[in-house]
């Protein structure tokens, strides 16, 4: 089986590759199978712009696609970046530049309250039309300056 990964991003073709590959499913990108395609991420919700992205590439190419939408929900913050986590501090901003925003919108905020969780949707939608989505989370609180390096953005 093939499946086209709605993606511009190489780290998460890689993953989704890794994941899959050894169950016997080629992944191939959204790039190489449909060059020029832009998707508007217009959902209120991470399971909208996932459906929208693998909808649009489905629609486009007839064939098995998968597509995710991700981000961070913080409480304090009323849930935000949530959808925007991507464009949090603006359009072109750095990973960086993403976490030192959070941080400071954050630096008032005790312990207790910084909690926090990262959101993946994820749709699938086969040949045929089948469509199929899941979603999770992964609760955490928010620390009070960077520490990883695994290029997820809000490490």
């Amino acid at each position: 089986m093939e499946l086209i990964v709605a993606t511009h991003n190489k780290g998460k073709l890689r993953e989704f590759g890794r994941i899959l590959e050894p169950l016997g499913i080629r992944v191939r990108s959204e790039e190489e199978v449909c060059p020029g395609l832009e998707v508007e991420e217009t959902g209120t919700t991470f399971a909208q712009n996932a459906y929208l992205k693998a909808k649009a590439l489905y629609d486009a190419t007839g064939l098995a696609t998968v597509a995710d939408d991700s981000g961070l929900c913080v409480d304090a913050l009323g849930g935000a970046p949530g959808v925007y986590s991507a464009r949090y501090a603006g359009e072109n901003a750095t990973d960086a530049q993403r976490v030192e925003k959070l941080l400071g919108e954050l630096k008032d905020v005790p312990d207790g309250q910084r909690t926090a969780r990262f959101v993946s949707a994820i749709c699938c939608i086969l040949p045929g039309g089948e469509t199929i989505q899941c979603e999770g989370t992964c609760e955490g609180t928010i620390g009070w300056e960077p520490k990883g390096e695994d290029g997820f953005g809000y490490d």
